[in-house]
């Protein structure tokens, strides 16, 4: 299968460097877009070509898609690559991009409606048979609908945004005295966010670890998962450390959690690289949580245990290509760990942009960085705090957890302040070494 001759990244930071490299790999041709406030950044210059598409604010360059589609048509670009963000998630780009001739990279627009309402997921999955929480079955209508269905369910429940993600246009409720206000806080939220004011209800698991798998699709109704991983260490719904695989599963029980996201990616007809969300209870019980529709900011440690390289499959999937592995080739070595390196105060999580002084990578067997970053390099403020992604592969969690430790100690970042000193401390507590942690890990250790 042929694969296009120039590719436009319509991204920007670690993850447009990342595609790139992947590309320039394919020899593809790269157009990168940039906002005014990115002039220097290190995508802009690695591409081929670089286009202007607007000021500093994403409404008015990342977000603006007829200045996307331009900038594609303008470089003669075959092919968009949305990265994760931005409208990686948008079914409207996606109809935008086909209506212009431009191939997206990614799934389809019916994909990521399907994804993106997670009521509706919620109901396909229902339907095939795949567990998820006790919840709606539907958008709640107004507030006396939603404490009619959270009196069924029984409390605490958690109000979620239809439309959401990243722990936005979410509340959790305790008690029946706090749910008209809850309500009302999220739907503002959602709305705020998402432009969709839609809200649906689940129980509230207080004691639960986050998992996700891998999956791959094509075109013609073939799939693969490529392990799980784990995310459990987060901070108001936001991811900081994710690993791969999740040592404390076993064998048996880790096909059924694999074998289940290719069950519900074959419910939602699939295409491309994807990832399927799944809560797990302290019973052992798992339950669907979403599906998200784009490559994640997660995908290196999978990439290092498995030795695929996910951006490329999403590449040759979008280019018609079908899948060239099948699941017996997959094959797992060792343990890997990703920290999200944020340009934020390490004790109060407040966003500290301003010009890096001094940027020193760690290297080293087994360490991988993915970042946009450089010294001299200006971290704008308007944007996502991440500069960097921290990787390792041991050949066990605990030569990994060495090599994290190591590797953090030697990254040097001068200039601003980072989130280097947290992770320090989280991958040396006693209960992150020993497994012993679910999603309020971090609430956890600052009540001790």
């Amino acid at each position: 299968m042929k694969l296009f001759k120039k590719i436009l990244i319509a991204n920007r930071g670690e993850i447009a460097v990342r595609i790139l490299r992947a590309c320039r790999e394919l020899d593809i041709l790269t157009a990168v877009v940039y906002s005014e406030a990115d002039r220097e950044s290190l995508h802009v210059r690695m591409a081929d070509e670089a286009i202007c598409i607007g000021p500093a604010s994403s409404s008015q360059s990342y977000l603006n898609i007829p200045a996307i589609i331009s900038a594609a048509e303008i470089t003669d670009s075959e092919a968009i690559h949305p990265g994760y963000g931005f409208l990686s998630e948008n079914s409207h780009f996606v109809e935008s991009c086909a209506a212009s001739g431009i191939t997206f990279i990614g799934p389809s627009a019916e994909n990521i409606r399907s994804g993106g309402n997670k009521s509706k997921a919620r109901q396909i999955m229902k339907k095939h048979g795949i567990p998820v929480v006790p919840g709606s079955d539907k958008t709640v209508e107004n507030e006396d609908d939603a404490l009619k269905i959270s009196k069924k369910i029984g409390f605490p429940v958690i109000i979620k945004a239809s439309a959401g993600g990243g722990g936005r246009g979410m509340r959790i409720v305790h008690t029946e005295n706090d749910l008209v206000q809850m309500y009302h806080m999220a739907q503002k939220e959602a709305l705020a966010a998402f432009g969709n004011g839609d809200l649906y209800i689940e129980k509230y698991i207080p004691e639960m670890r986050h998992i996700e798998v891998q999956i791959l699709g094509d075109n013609r109704g073939g799939y693969i998962h490529l392990g799980e991983r784990e995310c459990s260490i987060q901070r108001r719904h936001q991811k900081l450390i994710e690993e791969a695989p999740f040592t404390f599963l076993n064998g048996k029980f880790r096909k059924m959690v694999c074998d289940t996201a290719v069950k519900a990616a074959k419910a939602f007809k699939y295409k491309n690289a994807g990832t399927v969300e799944f809560i797990l209870d302290s019973d052992g019980n798992i339950y669907f949580m979403e599906i998200n529709t784009r490559v994640q900011v997660e995908h290196p440690v999978t990439e290092a245990i498995t030795g695929v390289d996910i951006i490329k499959e999403q590449i040759k999937l979008s280019a018609g290509s079908l899948l060239s592995l099948r699941q017996r080739d997959i094959t797992f070595s060792g343990h890997s760990i990703e920290c999200r390196i944020n340009a934020e105060d390490p004790e109060k999580f407040i966003p500290c942009p301003g010009k890096i002084s001094l940027f020193i990578p760690p290297g080293g067997q087994g360490v991988r960085v993915d970042t946009a970053a450089y010294s001299g390099w200006v971290v704008p403020p308007y944007y996502d705090s991440l500069i960097a992604k921290l990787i390792v592969h041991g050949k066990d969690r605990n030569e990994a957890v060495i090599k994290m430790r190591v590797a953090l100690k030697e990254f040097v970042i001068e200039g601003i302040k980072t989130t280097i000193p947290f992770h320090l401390k989280i991958i040396s507590n006693p209960d992150f070494l020993s497994g012993n942690f679910n999603t309020h890990f971090l609430e956890n250790i600052s009540n001790k």
